[in-house]
């Protein structure tokens, strides 16, 4: 059982990998004026729902697989996705709005958020691996 937990998560996490990355390359797209600002958050906002629901599954597995610590690494980052898609203002878009998107810094506050993401993910990569490879071990 463990190690479906973890094969679950690794699967999940490369799904989530992908769309960090996915999501620089479209902000950056919007930095250089590759596209404008509707396109890139229509596109943008179309994965959020995605990125919630997966991030949440795979940190609700751990907390019913009883793996505290890994848990307790994903729950900042699985709160945090709750409350950004929570506290969308009523009127926006969405998580991003074309209108809101260049002003006070929020293109490079969604860029330095989707770095983190990435690094933060290529880190539970590593982890998922090394327990799922434990696990199917001591199986």
């Amino acid at each position: 059982m463990e190690a479906v937990v973890f094969v679950f998560s690794l699967l999940d996490c490369c799904a989530l990998i992908f769309l960090s990355v996915y999501f620089i390359i479209t902000l950056s797209d919007l930095e250089c004026d590759y596209i404008n600002a509707r396109s890139c958050c229509s596109k943008l906002n179309k994965w959020v729902i995605p990125e919630l629901i997966g991030h949440t599954i795979v940190t609700v597995l751990l907390l019913m697989s009883l793996h505290w610590f890994i848990f307790l690494l994903n729950l900042p980052v699985a709160t945090w996705n709750i409350y950004r898609y929570i506290m969308v203002p009523s009127g926006n878009m969405g998580v991003f709005d074309p209108t809101e998107i260049h002003n006070r810094g929020q293109l490079k506050s969604h860029m330095k958020e989707a770095m983190i993401k990435l690094g933060f993910h290529l880190l539970c990569f590593f982890m998922y691996l090394y327990s799922m490879i434990l696990a199917l071990i001591n199986d």
